[in-house]
């Protein structure tokens, strides 16, 4: 069974991007991104209501990580410091060495492939550092950009559910994604 340990944070880089721990100086512009429309479209979460949730939810984000359960980076350019968007994974089944991946960005970032480089290198640190199996996501099939991201990523999608989430009185689909470890050679060979 995996047995993770997230101290120090992983920090990481792109040719344009740092991947660094969520902070609570983060807290006003991650307020802005809870609560911008554009942002929650797919998510199907409520809007932040106020500061202290979002505390909360730093807060909460950190005891996951403290507890090996979740990896969660906050997105910000080298030439511009400030969050502009997330990505990470909930180690969803550690005795199966399988995670689910998250990710959202504010909007003025999309098309840019800013969010293929973060999730690139978050792939390699997901199998080449913590040793995951395979890695899932669930997203809204309605949601192109996001199915678009994870088939250039060799993602495939295996499941199709009908009205399997409901929020707000109103019931909507999901696709599933699952990558295998592209750099295993053998997986029982290190077990």
């Amino acid at each position: 069974m995996l047995s993770l340990n997230f101290d120090p944070f992983p920090v990481l880089t792109t040719e344009r991007l740092i991947l660094r721990r969520v902070v609570r100086e983060d807290a006003e512009t991650l307020f802005r991104f809870r609560t911008d429309e554009r942002v929650l479209k797919y998510l199907l979460r409520d809007k932040a209501e106020s500061m202290e949730e979002i505390y909360a939810f730093i807060e909460k984000g950190d005891e996951e990580i403290r507890q090996g359960n979740a990896l969660w980076w906050g997105m910000e350019l080298k030439d511009q410091p400030g969050f502009i968007g997330n990505v990470g994974y909930r180690i969803s089944k550690k005795e199966h060495y399988r995670a689910e991946a998250g990710y959202s960005m504010f909007p003025e970032y999309f098309g840019k492939g800013l969010m293929n480089e973060a999730f690139v290198k978050t792939l390699e640190y997901a199998f080449q550092t913590i040793g995951l199996h395979s890695l899932e996501a669930v997203i809204d099939p309605d949601n192109l950009p996001s199915q678009k991201l994870l088939e250039r990523n060799n993602f495939v999608r295996e499941a199709y559910f009908r009205e399997d989430y409901y929020y707000n009185g109103k019931f909507y689909d999901s696709a599933v994604y699952s990558l295998i470890n592209p750099f295993e050679k053998n997986a029982d060979a290190d077990r």
